[in-house]
């Protein structure tokens, strides 16, 4: 290697540590404890660990909900090995988001990026605590595999994620995936146990929206469109005459919804809500929850072969 390449790789390896040392500054480690019954007793203490991410300076902690659900005591633990006591401010089991409160003083808050500029390929560092190994945080890196990864959750609802090859073990969850400008770009979620390299995180843009709700109101309060809808899969596509499998079929309009008085039907293929073109299920639950209870949204609408363009004023989900 030349004395070029050697500067590059010098430049390369003070950027990723760079990094690595601003998104570590920001990430803790989340401990829980709760009671359960069964086999071991009522008194079977089980425990589990996450990680976390430092919202602001006033003690906010963004996590997954899957994290602390159920827990009884919550501890947190930041990079310098203090330990402080947490509580659940407000949790969303639909994009598995939860935020914590501490009275911790010595918080550094985390740079949020731009998840919509995130493009395929682009490197990305995991931090997070995987398996509550003692030490601090710990770093993998990866790309970006896929920007349209549809996770479903419990409760039914298709969530939008990032997926990546970045090695993400239990006690990731919470963590955040950083740009190599240390920017936080996404929240860890998920991996697949039966793959290797394969690892779901959801979008920092969506994780920040729903925590600000949880932090001014204590929930989430999400538009409803009142449709039931699927993939424009290639069947479908050739049953109905559809020109290719962009956009998101109707199978049902929810009676008494928007869709119903904006004079949506069974069998429309939505294409685009604004200027938001729709390649299925995940874009239209993405493009619907940057909007506000209220808002009127225009649509694009194939309909027996033809385009048009309906008007909807967005409802509240009962929920």
């Amino acid at each position: 290697m030349g004395i070029m390449g050697s500067i590059a790789m010098l430049d390369i390896e003070g950027i990723y540590i760079s990094a690595v040392e601003k998104g570590a500054g920001s990430t803790v480690s989340v401990r829980t404890t709760g009671a359960r019954g069964g086999c071991r007793g009522p008194y079977f203490q089980r425990s589990g660990v996450g990680s976390g991410i430092v919202l602001d300076d006033r003690g906010h902690i963004l996590t997954n909900n899957h994290v602390v659900a159920g827990a009884e005591r919550i501890v947190v633990v930041l990079g310098n090995g203090n330990i402080h006591e947490a509580r659940v401010i407000g949790s969303d089991e639909r994009t598995d988001i939860a935020v914590l409160g501490t009275d911790a003083k010595e918080l550094a808050p985390a740079e949020l990026g731009d998840s919509d500029a995130l493009r395929v390929g682009q490197p990305i560092l995991a931090i997070g605590s995987p398996l509550g190994l003692a030490g601090g945080p710990t770093v993998t890196s990866g790309v970006v595999s896929s920007l349209h990864r549809n996770l479903w959750m419990s409760c039914g609802n298709g969530l939008s994620v990032i997926q990546t090859d970045a090695p993400v073990n239990p006690g990731n969850s919470g963590g955040p995936l950083v740009d190599l400008s240390g920017r936080v770009i996404a929240l860890t979620a998920a991996q697949v146990l039966y793959a290797d390299g394969i690892g779901f995180a959801i979008p920092i843009n969506l994780a920040k929206k729903v925590s600000e709700q949880i932090i001014q109101h204590g929930s989430v309060r999400r538009p409803r469109l009142g449709i039931v809808a699927i993939d424009v899969l290639p069947r479908i596509a050739y049953q109905f005459r559809l020109p290719n499998t962009l956009g998101v079929f109707v199978t049902d309009v929810l009676p008494g919804s928007a869709a119903e008085a904006a004079g949506l039907r069974i069998g429309d293929v939505i294409l685009a809500i604004g200027e938001e073109r729709l390649g299925g299920v995940h874009d239209l639950l993405a493009a619907l929850g940057k909007r506000e209870v209220g808002a009127a949204v225009e649509m694009e609408v194939r309909r027996n072969g033809r385009t048009e363009r309906i008007s909807a004023d967005l409802g509240a989900n009962p929920d």
